[in-house]
């Protein structure tokens, strides 16, 4: 038997299928409330804004990514390359709805949107912390961004991908990642010495 699907994935699963339908600015919390068969009241206590339900979606869908199983690349880029497709894969039955919150957003919602930037830039960073890449001082904060700056310019690809395999995202992010590695001399994604993976057998 299925597991029953706990009560704040519920909520944020009613939000994105509502915005999807609706459109994200016209929603409310009641309708949130409605469709994920609560109350008003009890949805609040748990999200206090629509803004609570999406940072609290994108927390779920980083711990998703991160804990879905060891990654096997020979270099941090190789590894970066697989968390971020398991991230666009993950998103993908959200993708409706994801499209009509951006559209909702983005130029229309100047307080979510940077609400939203910030929240995407902790994942890029946990990204790369679950990598053992350090995201502390001045050099930490480049690489948050540039994988930030990677991740949008190619989500943008994703938002219209409709191929079953996300074919043109992969490739839009291997070039990406590659062009990355060619513009710099210093690979900032380069693992450190001493922290490649053993190819020994266990």
């Amino acid at each position: 038997m299925a597991k029953k699907p706990d009560f704040e994935w519920r909520v944020i699963s009613a939000a994105l299928r509502l915005s999807a339908e609706q459109g994200w600015r016209q929603l409310s919390m009641a309708d949130i409330a409605a469709a994920a068969k609560s109350t008003p009241a009890k949805v609040s206590e748990v999200f206090p804004s629509k803004l609570a339900i999406l940072k609290a979606f994108n927390r779920r869908i980083d711990e998703q990514v991160l804990s879905d199983g060891p990654l096997d690349g020979e270099s941090v880029r190789d590894d970066l390359f697989e968390l971020l497709m398991r991230r666009f894969e993950a998103l993908k039955p959200h993708r409706d709805g994801l499209r009509a919150i951006l559209r909702g957003t983005v130029a229309i919602d100047p307080i979510a949107s940077i609400c939203g930037m910030n929240a995407l830039l902790k994942s890029m960073a946990r990204m790369l912390e679950g990598e053992g890449v350090k995201t502390s001082g001045i050099e930490g904060r480049l690489r948050i961004k540039v994988l930030t700056g990677i991740y949008l310019s190619v989500g943008r690809v994703w938002l219209s991908d409709d191929s079953d395999d996300l074919s043109r995202t992969m490739a839009t992010l291997d070039r990406a990642l590659k062009r990355l590695e060619q513009a710099v001399q210093s690979n900032p994604f380069k693992k450190p010495r001493g922290q490649e993976p053993s190819k020994e057998a266990a």
